[in-house]
């Protein structure tokens, strides 16, 4: 990556990744911040932000992240805040009542889906996001758009007073291809907070108001949307095929069917209904491919139009060319098999392993969430029976305790780590406090000192911003023992192995509710750690 001076003078060809162009984009148009929580496909943007010099921060989750970004852009700052799909899922709250109010200054969210659930627990599509809480999107096909896109998208957010989506999926967030940066373009206004509290305050009277205001806004926005140069046709086949896509579907059109007329929708919502309608009218078959739900397809009929769209197994996994030429041909036979890879598993020298032998050999019931260590699933431990979302093993477990035999009930363990303790398991440990079970429950934290499952990132816990540096660090047991947890232990799996054992059967058989950390380093960490920790000193507790 090229620094911050040789962005500014803009010009050079850079082969970039579309995490890096977004980021390259984001200091080019001096973004004041830029907040999320990791999450693959999207981590790498705000880490080559912060690389590149932009002020960048993790939040403890995505609604919070959201939250402060929306705080920034009120002030009338440019602001990115980046998510993985489901992480949306955790902003949602904020997201719709953000429509409504608008912003002063730019906010950007980038939403990165992950068709065929490369590192998800599903594939939602996060276009029905734009459409249901009414906030403008668009989607690059590559790292060259991914870059204009976010700088666009930052002008129209703050011409608009609205929120903008920019949704990239896997496939464009990893794939590099080249980008000519702009070098820095104009400089944004100074920030100030203008008190509007009829705009701002979203109480029923005023938020009723604010909705009519905001279906009038996509309104006249579907209208640019059938001008604007990022809605473009492609193409010189006649009648009698057209293809309707978006993002990097369109790449691999290109390849599959070099024949047909392609209308891309770079804005896909509000959709160009104008556009839409020529396109469709003037040829004797449409055909709208895209990858997950429907979207366009169903945005396209409720229009009045006839188009074909991909049958429900398609609708599954990426696309690719080999797939949509099927689609073209109408072709329902059985698909190749992929070729099996090897299965992920936990690293030598995890100190998740001996946790999950002990779970194992007591034939724990356990509820599990999201991490490395949801690898604990798959051989040689399947000690693993649940998991749903970050944070729910927690009240799964409790659901457990509350209604099974008291047999089953009593071997019941929710595991969750750290970082992700931090994101969303803090208020089950509430829940776990406040509507304790008759038989007790055991938690176990598995702190390995990182967010190891998407690179190994900073966290409230760490004691290190995202930069690294130095910050306030969050000690878990403090917080176990303040919201109510009688019984909370602190023990390495590696130099007290028989302890831990001996403390999780203990726990089982109690009816207290006890939480045991099981702490030690990320083998994969732990030299960054020591280095971090040997430039920076001990971190401030």
């Amino acid at each position: 990556m090229s620094n911050q001076s040789d962005s500014a003078a803009g010009g050079a060809r850079l082969l970039l990744s579309g995490n890096e162009a977004i980021a390259r984009a984001g200091v080019d148009a001096q973004v004041a911040l830029g907040a999320g929580y990791p999450g693959t496909p999207s981590t790498e943007i705000l880490e080559n932000f912060s690389d590149l010099g932009g002020p960048a921060q993790w939040s403890p989750n995505e609604k919070v992240a959201l939250e402060v970004a929306i705080g920034a852009a009120y002030g009338g700052a440019r602001v990115l805040m980046t998510t993985k799909h489901v992480g949306l899922n955790v902003a949602a709250d904020p997201l719709f009542t953000v429509a409504y109010t608008g912003v002063a200054g730019a906010l950007v969210i980038v939403v990165a889906d992950d068709p065929g659930m490369a590192s998800s627990q599903n594939e939602q599509d996060s276009r029905r996001y734009a459409r249901a809480a009414g906030v403008p999107m668009f989607e690059p096909a590559d790292s060259q758009e991914a870059y204009d896109m976010t700088l666009e998208a930052l002008r129209r957010s703050q011409e608009w007073g609205l929120p903008v989506f920019l949704r990239v999926t896997t496939r464009v967030c990893h794939s590099k291809t080249i980008v000519t940066p702009h070098g820095r373009i104009d400089a944004p206004t100074p920030t100030h907070f203008e008190r509007d509290i009829p705009g701002l305050v979203m109480i029923p009277a005023y938020a009723r108001i604010a909705h009519k205001k905001l279906r009038e806004q996509l309104a006249a926005i579907s209208e640019w949307a059938d001008t604007t140069e990022w809605n473009g046709l492609s193409g010189s086949g006649g009648p009698s095929l057209g293809v309707i896509t978006s993002g990097i579907v369109y790449q691999h059109v290109r390849d599959a069917a070099p024949e047909a007329d392609v209308l891309k929708l770079g804005f896909s919502y509000p959709v160009p209904e104008g556009k839409i309608r020529d396109f469709v009218t003037t040829h004797e078959r449409c055909v709208v491919i895209e990858e997950g739900d429907p979207v366009l397809a169903e945005a396209i009929g409720a229009m009045g139009l006839t188009v074909e769209s991909k049958s429900e197994r398609y609708r599954f996994g990426e696309l690719s060319v080999e797939r949509i030429r099927r689609i073209l041909d109408r072709d329902e036979s059985p698909e190749p098999s992929m070729p099996k890879g090897k299965p992920p598993q936990l690293c030598v020298g995890c100190p998740h392993r001996k946790t999950f032998e002990i779970l194992k050999e007591l034939n724990c019931i356990v509820t599990g969430d999201i991490g490395c260590y949801t690898l604990g699933v798959l051989p040689p431990f399947q000690a693993m029976d649940t998991c749903v979302c970050m944070g729910a093993s927690i009240g799964v477990g409790l659901g457990l305790r509350h209604v099974i035999p008291e047999d089953e009930a009593r071997r019941v363990v929710s595991v969750i780590g750290d970082s992700t303790f931090v994101h969303s398991g803090v208020t089950g440990l509430i829940e776990m406090a406040y509507n304790r079970p008759r038989t007790g429950h055991l938690t176990i934290i598995l702190d390995n000192g990182t967010t190891a499952m998407t690179g190994m990132q900073e966290h409230p816990g760490t004691g290190r911003r995202l930069n690294h540096d130095p910050a306030y660090q969050l000690v878990i047991e403090d917080v176990c023992r303040a919201v109510g947890i009688e019984r909370t232990f602190v023990i390495d799996p590696v130099k007290a192995v028989d302890e831990l054992k001996d403390r999780i059967a203990e726990s089982l058989k109690s009816d207290a509710l006890s939480v045991i950390i099981v702490r030690r380093p990320c083998i994969l960490a732990l030299a960054k750690i020591k280095k971090i920790d040997t430039a920076n000193g001990e971190p401030k507790g």
